[in-house]
């Protein structure tokens, strides 16, 4: 088991001038806080925390981070408080201990929402201080490595999450290292006899391939030095989720794969590298389309490199990556190579890739309501299939696959893309919803007074476009339904005499906002325009003296709300309701309202299509129950597949007549392969009837299929 001193040794490497005494009494501490306690593998639990923070001192993180490593696990496994570390040590570990108790419990395989609201709080963590979540790396990485003794049901859960989310974290901040040892680990307890057929093949063909690599560096070696360039030549082995997903991907068995080692060139300067890939371009012939210039066009987590394909030495294809010290630092360590840190933990740049990405995920987790919205979106942006495009002053922009210029726009400012009316693609007027591609040069142009459209939110694609359109439309929705409802207020107050100024003088009003969970007029002006609270509700308990006595009584009575229609809908009174054509609902679907602008409420079925459209104006849907009389009936669309023949039509219309079902519409189409399709519209009174209608009509010989139509 490594012990303090090896810890030390280790901080010291990189950091000569470390408070070698803090981070001794802080492990002291530790060894008390956990004293007793073992892991499942019959490990003293202390050996976890030493252990990630030698991770830690790894990543070359400052002394902060390496005593919270030491720390992390006090509060949730012992009486020790968040007060106790800020007294003992200061309140910046104290910080970082506390933001990792409050993610440490993130499970994301758990029910849904739930771990869609832990994602936010690891957003807001990392938002406070970055190195809360490089500490929870380093934390899961060493979780990984002892996963062993765990049930296997725990083991894969535990490996899915790591391949769903920290690994593409780690990616993202550019801590390549770490990202490829938790995505075999993972696949070691996913795919575990995928794992062991790996190892295996791989490591009876090492030698074969060592030898060849061998091969290939001596001759770029002597060549090198005859062109008087100065570099490191390196051999370098694909990891096993790599080679795994490529057999994926490309559907190839693991003896077709010729590429498992590659060779990494490490030289002093930008020039040399594409001196280099000159050289190498010289010597063996490239692969078409397998160059790559990731310096003159970086990732966004901050990785600059070369790559190329070349056809090598006895026609076997070899990578070549090519790249400067600094780069290949910053591949391999990413945000923790540019520790510039100040005020506990802020990222002190600003055009830093990485503090740019992490903004990013603020402002999403502030835009999106909905925590799930949130992850999905996080998660699209984890797992990025992107395009390169040009401004036209030349500047780079990194976009996912099939992004639009509406997405650009939205990336370059989001008053560009607020006022976006069309784009130029190379020269050429394109549509908005036009899919990007690499090396387009595109122009956005703008309108002062454009308002963001709707429909933009069925094309665009990058989840920042996607937040910040939905935020717009539902300031647009909220400004429009404050007119809409100042003005339905004005009209009613005039209609019975009293102005709007008497109303704000009411003593009532502030039991009236509390009945409706506003806080001032503005907000219930607001409902009023939505549909969600009407004007004579407001009369009532504000001048119950204007109302009629049959109105009167009318308060007193429960408020529940009986229309024509056979819906309740819960706490309205006096709406307009129609039922929507688009679904048809009857009795016995699940049904919601959907307020609409000066049309009342529209009964859908839950899972109407069109519904599913309106997540970013949920505001304006309410719950609605059935409440029928015994004569209501309603109409519902249905299609009847047969065989083409004769009588076909009069057979299925008797069917529907004999189970009490009126038919109120009916047509009938052929197709070329000799079936006839029958659409109806039917008067039917519940769900239950419509199945009997149905099982009716199925009877029928030469009856294909019989389905209710949902949708336009």
């Amino acid at each position: 088991m490594p012990n303090v001193e090896d810890l030390i040794n280790k901080v010291l490497e990189y950091n000569s001038q470390a408070d070698v005494s803090l981070i001794r009494r802080v492990y002291e501490f530790a060894a008390q806080a956990h004293k007793g306690q073992m892991r499942i593998s019959g490990d003293p639990f202390l050996k976890h925390p030493v252990e990630v923070s030698l991770i830690l001192a790894r990543m070359k993180m400052d002394i902060s981070s390496i005593v919270a490593g030491l720390l992390h696990d006090t509060l949730e496994d012992s009486l020790i408080t968040n007060e106790d570390i800020a007294d003992k040590f200061g309140q910046d570990i104290a910080d970082l201990v506390e933001g990792l108790t409050k993610i440490s419990k993130v499970e994301f395989m758990s029910k849904e929402e739930k771990q869609a609201e832990n994602f936010r709080k690891m957003i807001i963590s990392m938002g406070k201080d970055i190195r809360v979540i490089l500490i929870k790396l380093a934390d899961r990485l060493h979780n990984m490595r002892t996963l062993e003794p765990l049930p296997q049901n725990k083991q894969k859960r535990i490996a899915e999450e790591t391949l769903e989310i920290y690994a593409p974290i780690a990616n993202r901040l550019g801590i390549g290292w770490m990202k490829v040892e938790l995505e075999d680990l993972a696949l070691r307890y996913l795919k575990s006899d995928v794992y062991a057929d790996l190892t295996q093949k791989v490591a009876l063909k090492k030698a074969e391939s060592d030898k060849y690599i061998e091969e290939v560096i001596d001759i770029m070696r002597q060549n090198l030095k005859s062109y008087g360039l100065k570099a490191g030549v390196y051999g370098r082995t694909k990891h096993f989720f790599s080679i795994y997903l490529k057999m994926e991907n490309q559907g190839i068995p693991f003896e077709d794969i010729y590429d498992l080692t590659g060779i990494r060139i490490i030289t002093d300067t930008k020039v040399n590298c594409y001196a280099i890939l000159g050289l190498i371009h010289s010597l063996w012939t490239p692969v078409p389309g397998r160059f790559k210039d990731f310096i003159g066009v970086p990732k966004s987590n901050m990785y600059q490199s070369l790559h190329t394909t070349v056809i090598g030495p006895k026609g076997h294809r070899i990578e070549f990556q090519i790249r400067t010290d600094e780069m290949h630092r910053i591949a391999e360590e990413g945000i923790a190579a540019h520790w510039k840190y100040k005020d506990r933990g802020r990222i002190d740049t600003k055009d830093n890739q990485i503090y740019n990405w992490l903004r990013q995920m603020i402002e999403w987790q502030k835009d999106l309501v909905d925590s799930k919205q949130l992850m999905d979106s996080i998660k699209v942006d984890l797992f990025p299939d992107v395009v390169y495009v040009f401004t036209p002053k030349g500047d780079v922009k990194e976009l996912i696959r099939g992004a639009t210029p509406v997405d650009l726009a939205f990336a370059i400012h989001t008053e560009i893309g607020n006022r976006c009316v069309g784009a130029k693609v190379n020269g050429k007027i394109v549509p908005l919803r036009y899919n990007l591609k690499s090396g387009d040069t595109v122009e956005i142009i703008t309108n002062p007074n454009h308002v963001p459209s709707k429909d933009w939110l069925k094309f665009v694609k990058t989840p920042r476009a996607r937040a910040k359109l939905k935020h717009i439309i539902k300031v647009e929705e909220r400004i429009r339904s404050l007119d809409i409802g100042r003005k339905i207020l004005e009209k009613e107050f005039q209609r019975i005499g009293v102005s709007l100024s008497a109303m704000t003088k009411s003593e009532g009003l502030g039991e009236l906002f509390s009945e409706f969970s506003v806080k001032d007029l503005e907000e219930l002006n607001v409902l009023v325009g939505y549909g969600k609270v009407s004007p004579k509700q407001i009369i009532r308990r504000l001048f119950p003296d204007k109302v009629e006595k049959e109105e009167l009584k009318e308060k007193e009575a429960p408020r529940k709300a009986r229309v024509p229609g056979g819906v309740k809908v819960k706490g309205i009174d006096d709406i307009l309701l129609h039922f929507s054509k688009c679904c048809s609902p009857v009795p016995g679907d699940k049904i919601i309202g959907y307020i609409t602008r000066g049309r009342g409420i529209s009964i859908h079925s839950s899972n109407c299509p069109n519904i599913d459209e309106l997540d970013y104006d949920k505001e304006r849907l309410v719950s609605v129950e059935w409440d029928v009389s015994e004569l209501a009936t309603y109409p519902v669309k249905i299609s009847v597949s047969t065989i083409d023949r004769p009588g076909v039509l009069a057979n299925v219309s008797a069917s529907i007549t004999s189970s009490a079902a009126n038919i109120s519409h009916a047509d009938i189409s052929t197709t070329e392969d000799k079936k006839a399709i029958l659409n109806f519209v039917i008067d039917i009174r519940d769900l239950s009837h419509l199945q009997q209608v149905i099982q009716k009509i199925e009877q029928i010989n030469g009856v294909i299929q019989v389905r209710r139509i949902m949708g336009r």
